[in-house]
């Protein structure tokens, strides 16, 4: 479950901010499909994550709020026929700019972690990056590179 706090600030190359951002790429993700009121929007992210993430009140609630306060999303109360009033969230164009920006940063930070949890033979190796020289691995003392 999801329940860092909230950082509607975009991602700068810092993991830590990746990781607390990341609540809200899903948010302006899910509410570029269309409104939908919270309980909807908690619904879909777990439909989507396949119930990898449950969104609780008191996580989904404050993130929509500063989402709402920076702009990137806007709320209107509506009151379906025959239902009761509730609010509901939508994208802004600012919310849709930034949803491009962080998802591009959010795919280069999900890169980099899949080649440290996935490496290559290259990596592997130690090839080159950028000018370096070659490192060939080397056990932990007691340990195995295996």
């Amino acid at each position: 479950m999801y329940n860092e706090p909230m950082n509607t600030s975009p991602p700068h190359g810092n993991a830590q901010d990746y990781l607390k951002g990341g609540l809200s790429l899903l948010i302006l993700a899910t509410l570029r499909d269309g409104p939908l009121h919270g309980y909807g929007l908690a619904r879909t992210i777990e439909q989507r994550t396949e119930n990898a993430l449950q969104l609780r009140e008191g996580t989904l609630y404050p993130a929509l709020h500063a989402l709402e306060r920076d702009g990137l999303i806007a709320s209107a109360w509506e009151t379906p026929s025959g239902g009761r009033e509730r609010k509901v969230y939508t994208l802004t164009p600012s919310g849709a700019k930034k949803l491009t920006e962080w998802s591009a940063g959010w795919q280069q930070f999900v890169d980099a972690v899949g080649r440290v949890l996935s490496p290559t033979p290259q990596t592997l190796e130690g090839e080159p990056v950028h000018g370096t020289k070659p490192r060939k691995l080397r056990p932990a003392p007691g340990g195995s590179l295996s």
